[in-house]
């Protein structure tokens, strides 16, 4: 079902995407199987993160960045985060249906994605929705997250280009710097520039800013409703991407990721099969009774605990 399922999947046909993206979103051993199908059919796709605080217009931008991407004939795949719930209505929904305008296209397809609260989880499940788009034929991938917390420097993270969107008002690059955005922006949009002279975010942002690999991030101002300023923000991305292809820094950075990727996993599945297995043993139960009647401190149970995983290893 996996090779049928990727085989149609690598045709770009829209509703197996959809099919895949949901598979790999539920996690567990159908997720592995097709991902061990298309992962030899990834790496070509280039993608961008778009983060920051709430409010400060990165749907807008992203329907506007997609626009300018397709005006280059470029075929691009959105995959948006959303905190609560795919489906939670209000401003956010608004948003995504004036991106639905893109969605109807053969070469463009937008995806929801909740986080459900498992953040480890989510952060899998978005790294391999990209490889599913990737091996769609998508030639971009935009991640765009919601708010501006843990979850989205983890997205950010998992791109090759990160967008941080703000806007000109006060405090908002204080809050920026504060989420831990400097260390992970490439490229800073100060957007809604119409609304307030953004003179000063820029400056302040600009000198908040250090050289990284031979990269300064540049900050751009836009008016994304009105599409001003998105062609030089695009024509920064392809310049950001040139950067990262010479001297095989983009190549460095990948396997930086892949290798935080590959040791959350490993926790998460260690986890996730300790815990099942533990269930079955009644020596997790007796030291949870002893620590209740303050027979046994935590620290020292945990440390029990931990020889009884290790036997629990032995015994595999």
């Amino acid at each position: 079902m996996a090779r049928e399922l990727s085989s149609q999947v690598l045709k770009s046909e829209h509703r197996a995407v959809a099919k895949a993206i949901s598979i790999v979103e539920a996690g567990g051993e159908p997720s592995r199987k097709l991902i061990q199908e298309l992962y030899p059919h990834t790496g070509k796709a280039f993608t961008i993160g778009v983060t920051g605080p709430t409010g400060t217009g990165k749907s807008t931008l992203v329907d506007k960045i997609v626009g300018e991407y397709r005006e280059r004939e470029r075929s691009v795949g959105v995959l948006a985060i959303d905190p609560s719930s795919a489906f939670t209505g209000g401003a956010l929904l608004g948003d995504r249906v004036r991106m639905m305008d893109h969605s109807l296209e053969k070469k463009v397809y937008i995806r929801s994605m909740a986080s459900r609260g498992d953040l480890g989880g989510l952060a899998r499940a978005a790294r391999n929705t990209i490889r599913v788009l990737d091996a769609a034929g998508m030639d971009v991938i935009i991640v765009e997250t919601v708010g501006a917390g843990q979850t989205e420097v983890q997205i950010a993270s998992t791109v090759d280009a990160t967008i941080v969107v703000l806007m000109p008002q006060l405090g908002d690059e204080v809050q920026a710097f504060k989420a831990g955005f400097a260390e992970i922006g490439d490229l800073f949009v100060i957007n809604k520039s119409d609304l307030v002279n953004p003179a000063k975010t820029i400056y302040n942002i600009a000198s908040g800013l250090q050289e990284r690999d031979g990269w300064r991030p540049p900050v751009l101002k836009t008016v994304a409703v009105k599409g001003t300023g998105v062609p030089a923000v695009v024509d920064a991305i392809e310049k950001f991407r040139k950067h990262l292809e010479t001297g095989s820094l983009r190549e460095k950075r990948l396997s930086k990721r892949i290798q935080s990727e590959l040791v959350d996993a490993a926790f998460s599945d260690f986890y996730h099969q300790t815990v099942k297995r533990l269930g079955d043993q009644k020596e997790l139960d007796a030291l949870v009774g002893r620590v209740v009647k303050r027979e046994l401190d935590p620290e020292t149970a945990a440390s029990r605990l931990v020889e009884i995983i290790s036997k629990l290893g032995e015994h595999a």
